[in-house]
């Protein structure tokens, strides 16, 4: 009982911890430990308990040959220099896509160094040196070629959409040909598959997909007593704010990382509850989580088919925008599919337009107590929204790990099945675990607790339809209650603390930078409101965003 109590307190929110700071005791100080003192019901993603790693077990990737990533794309990359990397930085650096895009217009950029440029610090920073970061697993060998095709298309004037051209990371739970798809695990590291849903999408509208990010392996709901951001193909991902001292966050520990040390224009994560909002927060960068269905999961490694959805991690809410237009659109394979009535471009449209007067929203007493966040809710009002502050509710999430377990039973082995490389051979869960076994000090390294639970677990259809009912009922009221006893039209809450009840609800919550702490440590102002309400999501943050000016990039990359 000690085992099953644990686990569900750590992984309540599936692959998300709060802040928690590697390398120093961090006790008094850590946002962690402030939101403990404030928030101790342990269905609060923010009370879950965290481990202090102060050494990891694994750093570098045992399975990654840094040459080997860079053979088929060094033959193009060759005759890009430091020189012409530092004239574009300037550029580049940090801009969102509509100065990209007319710095393409004007001549003074192309796709192609748009691209190599990308490649080149990839190169200069992520693996194998003092400052390596571990957050890519792989390159797209096309991309360079891909990327001359767009500047042919550009001189016709084909420019499809905002996104056109430019590089985007994928998690890697995320399918994609040219590349395999891994997850992490070392189970997966021969499973070549077709583009998934969202990447047809993307592509569709001409993005370049530049590579794979690293992520906590099968998403982080796998080992159980491991690191944010490790894994067995990708080694552990380091934060650029502080490495080895803060942790990255997770699961879509690369796709935060990456953006937020300008690697790529923009990532696509994952998430089942945090897993966007976790390392988006964690590393000062714009991460939105959208309602479940309104991007397909076709294609996608999966935890949950209850919860589990994509989104986009960005430097600035602009893009955040940008790329969800890009990537929503019925998917008739996914039965959470979403129908839209309205086409692109949609999120993006009159984005700079909007403003907050009338806007009213709800923001917890205890997180008050945050000086971040009090000064995050007195910018908001500035802004002319009105603020009302309102006691969290007492509601739980139980059998929330048991959702997850039922879930993943079945859904891998769909995933296997449907959407997976066949020739790997493997049907279940189970197999996979036999797989692990055969060399674990290297496949898994910090064991595979979390898959024994899965394996374990079980349910009638009866009980499993009742446990969900209850989950998605308590995680609504959660925002509802208040929501409609004030007359909100959204909540205010900080990092990932409240994502596993957004989780549950299948509502959408963005993050946004609002700041860091004394030691460095990046926080984010996150929005949370009712079912497809991403437009105003993406409004209210930019507000805020332009008001605040809080992201600062991280200065050992500049």
């Amino acid at each position: 009982m000690r085992y099953l109590f644990i686990i569900s307190f750590i992984f309540l929110a599936y692959s998300c911890k709060p802040s928690e700071e590697k390398g120093k005791d961090m006790s008094k100080e850590s946002d962690a430990t402030t939101v403990s003192q404030h928030q101790k019901d342990k269905n609060d993603i923010s009370a879950i308990s965290t481990k202090d790693f102060r050494e990891f077990k694994v750093l570098d990737s045992k399975y990654i040959n840094t040459n080997e990533l860079w053979d088929a794309i060094n033959a193009d990359l060759n005759d890009f220099s430091e020189q012409q990397y530092q004239a574009l930085k300037p550029l580049i650096l940090e801009q969102d896509i509509p100065t990209l895009q007319n710095h393409m217009v004007s001549g003074k950029l192309s796709y192609e160094n748009l691209t190599k440029f990308y490649l080149y610090r990839i190169q200069k920073f992520d693996r194998d040196n003092p400052l390596s970061l571990n957050s890519v697993i792989s390159i797209n060998p096309n991309v360079i070629a891909e990327a001359r095709q767009k500047d042919m298309e550009l001189l016709n004037k084909k420019l499809k959409h905002p996104i056109f051209g430019m590089p985007i990371l994928l998690k890697d739970n995320i399918n994609t040909a040219h590349m395999p798809t891994t997850a992490g695990a070392v189970a997966l590291q021969n499973n070549t598959t077709k583009d998934a849903f969202i990447v047809r999408q993307l592509k569709a509208k001409g993005a370049l997909i530049l590579g794979k990010a690293n992520l906590s392996e099968w998403a982080y709901f796998f080992c159980g007593d491991c690191p944010s951001g490790y894994s067995a193909i990708g080694g552990q991902t380091l934060n650029p704010y502080g490495r080895r001292v803060i942790d990255t966050g997770g699961s879509s520990s690369g796709s935060g990382v990456a953006t937020a040390a300008n690697f790529c224009v923009a990532a696509i994560g994952s998430e089942t509850a945090g897993s966007i909002l976790s390392p988006a927060s964690q590393n000062s960068v714009v991460g939105l989580k959208p309602t479940v269905g309104l991007l397909s999961r076709s294609g996608i490694v999966p935890i949950s088919s209850t919860l589990d959805t994509a989104g986009p991690i960005t430097k600035n809410v602009t893009d955040n925008s940008i790329v969800l237009d890009a990537l929503f659109g019925e998917d008739k394979a996914d039965p959470k599919a979403i129908y839209n009535l309205w086409e692109s471009p949609f999120y993006y449209r009159s984005l700079k337009d909007v403003s907050l007067k009338g806007k009213r929203f709800g923001a917890f007493k205890k997180l008050m107590e945050d000086e971040l966040y009090a000064q995050a809710v007195e910018v908001l009002k500035q802004e002319g929204a009105e603020v009302i502050e309102v006691e969290a509710l007492d509601v739980k999430l139980p059998e929330f790990i048991r959702l997850l377990n039922l879930d993943m039973k079945k859904d891998l082995a769909a995933y296997l099945a449907d959407y997976g490389n066949s020739k790997l051979g493997y049907a279940s869960i189970e197999d996979i675990m036999a797989f692990n076994q055969t060399d674990s000090l290297n496949v898994m390294p910090y064991g595979q607790k979390l898959f024994h639970g899965i394996s374990e677990d079980a349910s009638t259809d009866n009980e499993f339809e009742a446990l969900k009912t209850v989950l998605k009922t308590n995680g609504q009221r959660f925002f509802d209650e208040p929501m409609t006893t004030h007359n909100l039209d959204g909540i205010l809450s900080v990092n990932n603390y409240h994502a596993g009840f957004a989780a549950v609800a299948e509502y959408p919550a963005l993050t946004v930078p609002m700041g860091y702490t004394e030691d460095g440590v990046p926080k984010g102002l996150t929005f949370i409101s009712s079912r497809l309400r991403e437009k105003q999501l993406l409004e209210w943050a930019y507000v805020y965003e332009q008001a605040s000016k809080m992201r600062k990039a991280p200065e050992s990359y500049n």
